[in-house]
């Protein structure tokens, strides 16, 4: 008889939502007491566009907290993206109010009637296989470095900010190579790519696409038999990275310049 192993004690949650949210401070006044009596730790960023972050903790903590959050406007289909993890990945809990929930530095963007198509997991595959398919990472280049998806175009952005400036310098050059103008987008769960889109389309290219739920939903629902991933998907909490059953790497991340230990760019080494 085959012996199963135990369930990892700690539920993690990766969640965001645009919406808009007109009194974000007096969301975070109520929020923040709700997260602490739920024994729920992590980091949950507010704006007035909506709310994004992840949170770790026990099943019922994680669901008074998903309950709570999901009575706010626009939240009652919160996207969520559940893992596990063997310890707490994060070490309190932090409720922060910010300018934007991913920042792009778009100031007239519509990242909530502006966005692209969403594609589900089990579709994803044959939208990226179609050649008139520009595939597009829109994640940071050190996550890039861990894994991504095969014939991906890496933009090689240190941050999200730059990914305007990169795809306005690049543009032509995407259309121009004699395929129809059908870009596919994708991040980590959703977020970066739903925002990315909206901006794509701002600039007058209709046939966008991003994959919902990212990568995350990507690698739980895609058998790894007909996986089209390559790599490790980097997480940004203490877990560092996951496999296909987004079990954890259990790779170290640089103290010092923020980058997951082995990759190369990381200005450390191996030091930690």
């Amino acid at each position: 008889m085959t012996e199963t192993s135990p369930t990892p004690p700690i539920l993690v949650a990766a969640l965001y939502q645009f919406t808009t949210i007109v009194d974000v401070a007096a969301v975070k006044t109520a929020l923040l007491p709700v997260c602490e009596a739920a024994g729920v730790q992590g980091s949950l960023l507010l704006a007035h566009e909506g709310i994004n972050g992840t949170v770790a903790g026990s099943d019922d903590g994680i669901a008074a907290v998903l309950a709570h959050l999901r009575t706010l406007p626009g939240c009652a289909a919160l996207e969520v993206k559940f893992s596990r993890a063997d310890t707490m990945p994060f070490g309190r809990m932090k409720v922060r109010l910010k300018r934007e929930i991913v920042t792009m530095g778009q100031p007239d963007l519509d990242p909530i009637g502006g966005v692209g198509a969403y594609v589900e997991p089990a579709d994803w595959n044959a939208l990226i296989d179609d050649p008139d398919t520009i595939l597009i990472d829109t994640r940071n280049d050190y996550e890039v470095a861990l894994g991504t998806f095969a014939g991906a175009i890496d933009p090689g952005t240190r941050s999200f900010r730059d990914f305007p400036a990169w795809f306005r310098e690049w543009r032509e050059a995407l259309l121009t190579e004699g395929r129809a103008p059908r870009i596919a987008m994708f991040c980590t769960g959703g977020i970066r790519c739903e925002k990315a889109t909206a901006f794509v389309r701002a600039e007058g290219i209709e046939d966008v696409f991003h994959l919902k739920g990212g990568i995350l939903n990507y690698l739980e629902q895609v058998p790894e038999a007909e996986t089209r991933w390559e790599g490790e998907c980097f997480v940004f909490d203490e877990r560092v990275s996951v496999m296909h059953d987004l079990s954890p790497t259990h790779r170290a991340m640089c103290k010092a310049c923020q980058r997951p230990v082995g990759v190369d760019g990381c200005a450390c080494g191996d030091a930690v």
